[in-house]
């Protein structure tokens, strides 16, 4: 008691010690005590004035011994005070060094003259490190040197082409493997801006990728040339030169460029050759998933390229690191997060051509990898894998990516070891991020006073019904409090700018949000729905377009198939909302895929919905199909689905409906549907 006194009540302390009288001593004690003190024996002081001035300086003695113990006592105190009361506190005050440290790094490579660029940092450590591991492919490897002498043939080979100038914008058309990484090395020492481009895409969305940035130069992998031909004619017409990675090509309109890129120099490039180049000025173009819609490109500047550079290594990751990557390059995560944070690093990168859920943890055992990349439905493949003896030997500590469930996440270190994982959110164009650096299970992460200072966000209520921000009666946005669900939306500034998408200026206008706290201002639009708790932990709870209203409730899709998938016989659900003629709002469905070696049961499925969810959550439909489709980046395709809606006519697959009078989901039939259609069925 008196320690937490001395802590809070200092002042009171001081009074009572010092204004209190001393306690009174018995004469016969006194009688008793022989030993006299010093003052006593001074022939200059009355034996009574001694005894005053003795009791004085005992108390006086006795007091600081007192506060001294009170201070020690409360120093020792203090991280225990607040680890109850401000259990965050430390990891907020680490994360606010991690951020100082990336901004000092960042200011002063901005000072440097000349500019100096993410390739710069290549450069800085293939001289530093010649003979490390720089990416090792399907039983290949390249140290640093190697790679960079390869992306110097590359660069000369390219030099070699008619029509081709130093920083003319060229388009890369390769899955993932090492020519990839060597190619853009190369383009960035010619100054030319990338656009990277999806090797799944064909015909129409191709072009239209194409055409986004205005390519003089389609760079494409052997195995891609049928791709290639379907839209030949459109690029020759725009007299865009195609080069093929093969020794020799028989299709005119084509060349080959391996053979080039063989007989090439692998002499170092001058700086002259990009000296055009400002932070300004675009480095990639990355295309989004296009779930809603033909792909969009955005535009990566040299800038926005050399902040991503800290990725990996404000994440804890150090150069004696091995990297899995196994996600797209030509997607943020692989590309920006996976290969050019490694170059921060001097890491080296275990390259995979694509995920592989059987082969993932017997890659990481090969070559003892330590730090693994996951994004959208990763980690729910690897835990749906069958169980091992050996899936705790592994040398992986860290794993970092964005999208993981929280019961997959107890589930993945439950199963595969006590492995760190860094959850993040952040998105290809956008002008804000976080990260879980408290490591609190499901959160994307944490809002703090430092990181709200530099980059201002914040969360404003939303119509999902209306599909726009709810606003008061002076035309402003309303913040969302905490523990409701509100739109993402960030301040854009200098220090967070919103370039936008290439010749598309109408999306870019729909991502800025005008008038938000005053009138003027000017915010960048996430399009996703976040929530923050008491703690400051923020949650993505879903996309603005996934997100539905029925019998005037709200309905969180991704909540919904979260539920579905732990039913037991449901492998994967991608929930969606379905407009029913003569209803207000869309109604729930689901298409799903069963487990394995499980027939779908229609009354099991009921009795799990109807106990954890709402009749206005439930999906009133089912359809069953033998894979749920999604993007590369393993995002769920929705825009189709909805599309096809519940009509047995137009749909191949499976339909089931829910009846709750018969407490099951039962097939659905034509004339089900002529009733639902025609009115003569509620639902």
């Amino acid at each position: 008691m008196f320690v937490f006194f001395a802590m809070f009540f200092p002042h009171e302390l001081h009074i009572l010690l010092t204004q209190c009288p001393a306690p009174l001593v018995q004469k016969n004690e006194r009688k008793k005590k022989k030993k006299k003190t010093y003052l006593q024996r001074s022939p200059f002081c009355s034996n009574r004035g001694c005894n005053y001035f003795n009791r004085l300086f005992e108390r006086k003695r006795t007091m600081e011994l007192y506060l001294i113990s009170a201070i020690f006592a409360g120093v020792l105190l203090i991280p225990f005070a607040v680890k109850t009361f401000c259990p965050y506190v430390w990891l907020d005050l680490l994360y606010f060094g991690d951020v100082v440290r990336i901004l000092v790094r960042f200011v002063s490579r901005r000072r440097r003259r000349p500019l100096f660029f993410v390739l710069d940092r290549f450069l800085e450590q293939t001289s530093a490190h010649p003979d490390r591991l720089f990416v090792v492919f399907e039983g290949g490897s390249y140290t640093y040197t190697q790679a960079d002498q390869k992306s110097n043939k590359i660069a000369h080979a390219l030099q070699g082409q008619p029509g081709f100038e130093a920083g003319d914008t060229v388009a890369l058309f390769m899955g993932n493997e090492p020519a990839f990484m060597f190619t853009w090395l190369a383009l960035a020492k010619l100054g030319s801006p990338v656009a990277l481009l999806n090797h799944n895409i064909r015909t129409k969305s191709l072009l239209h990728c194409f055409n986004c940035c205005k390519a003089k130069v389609l760079i494409a992998a052997p195995e891609l040339k049928e791709a290639v031909e379907d839209v030949l004619p459109s690029l020759r017409e725009q007299g865009v030169t195609v080069l093929l990675m093969s020794k020799q090509c028989d299709t005119p309109g084509i060349e080959s460029f391996s053979d080039k890129v063989d007989e090439a120099s692998d002499a170092p490039h001058p700086r002259s050759l990009r000296s055009q180049i400002t932070f300004k000025s675009p480095a990639v173009y990355i295309y989004t998933s296009g779930t809603t819609g033909l792909p969009k490109a955005a535009v990566v500047n040299q800038n926005r390229l050399l902040t991503a550079l800290v990725v990996l290594s404000s994440n804890g990751v150090k150069t004696n690191d091995v990297i899995y990557l196994n996600l797209p390059l030509y997607h943020t995560a692989g590309f920006i997060v996976g290969f050019i944070g490694s170059i921060e690093t001097g890491s080296t990168i275990i390259l995979k051509r694509k995920f592989s859920a059987s082969q993932f943890w017997d890659d990481c055992r090969k070559h003892n990898v330590t730090v693994v990349q996951y994004i959208g439905e990763v980690m729910r493949y690897l835990c749906s894998t069958p169980k091992k003896d050996n899936d705790k030997e592994h040398n992986v500590r860290l794993a970092i990516g964005n999208g993981v469930r929280a019961e997959i996440w107890r589930e993945f270190i439950r199963r595969f070891g006590n492995i760190e994982i860094r959850e993040f959110y952040a998105s290809t164009e956008g002008n804000v991020g976080f990260v879980n650096y408290a490591g609190k299970i499901g959160a994307i992460g944490r809002v703090n006073f430092f990181h709200r200072m530099l980059f201002p966000y914040l969360l404003v209520k939303y119509d999902t019904e209306q599909d726009e921000p709810i606003r008061d009666a002076h035309g402003l946005c309303m913040e969302a409090p905490k523990g409701e669900t509100g739109l993402l939306v960030s301040k854009i500034t200098d220090i967070a700018p919103f370039v936008g998408y290439v010749r598309n200026e109408e999306q870019t206008e729909k991502k800025r949000l005008r008038n938000v706290l005053r009138k003027g201002d000017l915010y960048f639009n996430t399009g996703d729905l976040m929530r923050m708790d008491e703690d400051n932990f923020i949650y993505f709870q879903d996309r603005v377009g996934d997100t539905f209203r029925w019998k005037g409730e709200n309905v969180a899709t991704t909540e919904v198939s979260d539920i579905l998938t732990i039913s037991g016989c449901l492998k994967e659900a991608n929930v969606y909302g379905v407009q029913v003629p003569g209803h207000e709002g869309r109604i729930g469905m689901a298409a799903v895929t069963v487990n394995k070696d499980t027939q779908f049961d229609g009354s099991k499925l009921y009795e799990h919905v109807a106990g954890y969810l709402p009749s206005y959550a439930r999906p009133r439909f089912i359809r069953i199909q033998n894979a749920v489709e999604v993007t590369g980046t393993f995002k769920q395709m929705k825009m189709k689905l909805v599309e096809d809606s519940f009509d047995p006519g137009l749909v191949q697959d499976p339909l089931y409906i829910l009846d709750d009078r018969e407490r099951r989901y039962k097939p659905l039939t034509a004339e089900v549907h002529a009733a639902i259609v025609s009115g003569s069925m509620k639902l």
